[in-house]
């Protein structure tokens, strides 16, 4: 099989739980802390390599003791590193704050060296990125590094996923160099304009995205699943439960990693859809974010049940 390349960044993550996020000024008492890996880049990378796909991440790190839980993160999975180390800056790191009795979260996330990726990067790795099944990004890192990444795949005519996350505003030709796009439900509205709060919207919204250009959008809807939409089809995928939610912070970069390597085995893309909510129904039923993926074994078992 051929690999599915991913540009990204990754950071330290910092979550902390708590009944609640402090007011501004206030200070209160959490019930919990956990350091561990992070960044979207990184958690897809993991959650595609342990479900069973051949991995490389592009991104930047600091030289510091943030970048070698980067490494430890990756060599667990099986991802193969495609690292500049940036000694003049720092490995990135995220705050997480969870509230206990739902599982959700906000986030903030300071990306240091992988924040300065850049297109010139990528041209360094222009003949991985030509030789992948599938090349996948988000946002976190530069956009212009994201575009001229897309720019070299779509040429090779590598597929092509963007997850645009977190919500930015995008040019038409820039979209127009994605087979599949996969917003959740605020960046599909920050994307659009166009209200996502139910699946009648979410339609909607992703027609608005084949408009400008999008070859075909995989919406995230949290518990209601996903919506699959292209020029032929649309077909909602009900969210696949695997027990009781502890957090969603990884979710979608479950669902992404999961969706490149359905679709680089060459799975009809409802069923890619459907393994991607499988990835990503185990994985809320763990704490973290990269140490939440599942096993290829978890998802197939999940999926015969």
């Amino acid at each position: 099989m051929k690999p599915i390349i991913i540009l990204g960044i990754f950071v330290a993550d910092t979550a902390y739980r708590a009944e609640r996020q402090p007011k501004m000024g206030e200070t209160i008492l959490g019930t919990s802390f956990v350091l561990g890996p992070g960044g979207k880049g990184s958690n897809q990378s993991v959650a595609a390599a342990m479900a069973g796909g051949r991995v490389h991440f592009i991104t930047r790190l600091g030289a510091d003791a943030f970048a070698d839980i980067a490494r430890a993160t990756w060599a667990k999975a099986g991802v193969v590193p495609e690292v500049k180390v940036d000694a003049e800056s720092y490995t990135g790191a995220a705050y997480i704050f969870i509230e206990n009795s739902t599982g959700n979260n906000a986030i903030i996330v300071s990306p240091g060296a992988a924040g300065r990726v850049s297109a010139q990067d990528v041209e360094e790795k222009a003949d991985l990125i030509r030789s992948a099944a599938i090349f996948v990004t988000q946002l976190e890192q530069p956009i212009p590094a994201a575009l001229r990444a897309l720019q070299i795949a779509r040429e090779a005519g590598v597929t092509t996923i963007l997850n645009p996350a977190p919500a930015a505003t995008l040019s038409d030709e820039m979209l127009a160099l994605c087979d599949y796009v996969t917003p959740n439900e605020s960046e599909a509205e920050a994307l659009t304009g166009l209200p996502v709060t139910t699946v009648d919207q979410a339609k909607a919204a992703a027609s608005a995205l084949l408009a400008k250009g999008v070859g075909a959008v995989v919406i995230t809807l949290g518990d209601k699943g996903a919506l699959y939409h292209d020029a032929q089809r649309t077909v909602h995928v009900p969210v696949i439960s695997a027990g009781p939610v502890v957090e969603t912070t990884g979710a979608g970069d479950a669902f992404n990693g999961g969706f490149a390597v359905a679709l680089a085995e060459g799975m009809d893309v409802i069923d890619a859809v459907r393994f991607g909510c499988a990835t990503a129904g185990i994985s809320v039923t763990r704490p973290g974010t990269a140490p939440s993926m599942p096993a290829r074994s978890e998802i197939e078992a999940l999926l015969a049940r």
